[in-house]
């Protein structure tokens, strides 16, 4: 064991608690697989990341991301979190206004030169959502079949059945205490705001992978959805929007596709910095 640097932040949220909590081993060099995945059970949070070397020459470090329960290949909230914790820490990115993070879907970039800090979409694969599957979702979580615009299976890491609903208010009228955790995998529910509203939808993932009935705010789902809506020709323009909103949350996401480059889609968001001291790992 020796001492770490350590950040617990706050993503996706300019109002510091009220987004999606990380927790960040900065320098997680010489830790086991096993030691990586109990202390991301021990902090409770959705998921914990642990900052290492990189092994992709243009990479600025590597980010092994962890549930309480399972390592994922990519997550979104933690790409964010991890990137500002680096930079909080004294990191230094090889390409000035870019972060490179090499994790495992590859490398994904976060551009520093924007607004709020944005990583780059990674590549989703697009399925039809099968038919009995789309009628036992909605069996158990009481949605209306009249309400469904679209669904689809969303594949960038993370698997997700999505299902866009009718309006905003019909996505949060959904109950995610009847949400069964292993029987469903990862539901995300998107539905637009009024026109004139603040956001222009509501996001909301159900059923996450750390087991939760309901996660605060989750880029990897937003990403997936706006590459889903680039596909379809509907992303034309940027977007703001709305998650954790039932939890008392007030995650913003902000998804622009790039005007300069097909099929490069940017999603945004602010991260507090809340915890910085040493662990004993």
């Amino acid at each position: 064991m020796r001492q770490r640097k350590f950040i617990q932040c706050d993503v996706f949220t300019a109002v510091p608690t009220k987004g999606n909590g990380l927790a960040v081993i900065v320098d997680a060099d010489g830790l086991t697989d096993d030691q990586m995945q109990d202390f991301a059970a021990w902090t409770n949070l959705a998921e914990t990341t642990f900052l290492l070397p990189p092994t992709e020459a243009s990479a600025d470090y590597k980010a092994r991301i962890f549930t309480p329960v399972q390592e994922m290949p990519f997550a979104g909230h933690p790409t964010l979190g991890s990137c500002a914790s680096w930079l909080h820490t004294g990191g230094t990115p090889k390409q000035e206004g870019i972060v490179r993070q090499e994790c495992g879907v590859g490398i994904v970039d976060i551009d520093m030169t924007r607004k709020v800090p944005a990583f780059v979409a990674p590549p989703t694969t697009i399925e039809p959502l099968q038919q009995e599957q789309i009628l036992a979702i909605c069996d158990a979580l009481d949605i209306n079949s009249a309400s469904i615009v679209r669904t689809a299976k969303l594949d960038n890491g993370p698997v997700w059945q999505a299902f866009e609903l009718a309006s905003a208010k019909d996505v949060l009228a959904v109950d995610s205490s009847k949400v069964r955790w292993p029987a469903f995998k990862s539901i995300g529910l998107i539905g637009p705001h009024a026109e004139g509203s603040e956001c222009d939808y509501e996001v909301r993932s159900l059923a996450p992978s750390s087991g939760m009935s309901e996660d605060p705010i989750t880029g990897s789902l937003n990403s997936a959805i706006a590459c889903w809506m680039y596909d379809q020709g509907r992303l034309q323009s940027n977007l703001v929007v709305a998650q954790g909103t039932n939890i008392n949350r007030q995650g913003r996401i902000f998804i622009d596709p790039d005007p300069n480059e097909a099929g490069r889609i940017l999603i945004g968001g602010e991260t507090q910095i809340l915890i910085e001291g040493i662990v004993t790992l």
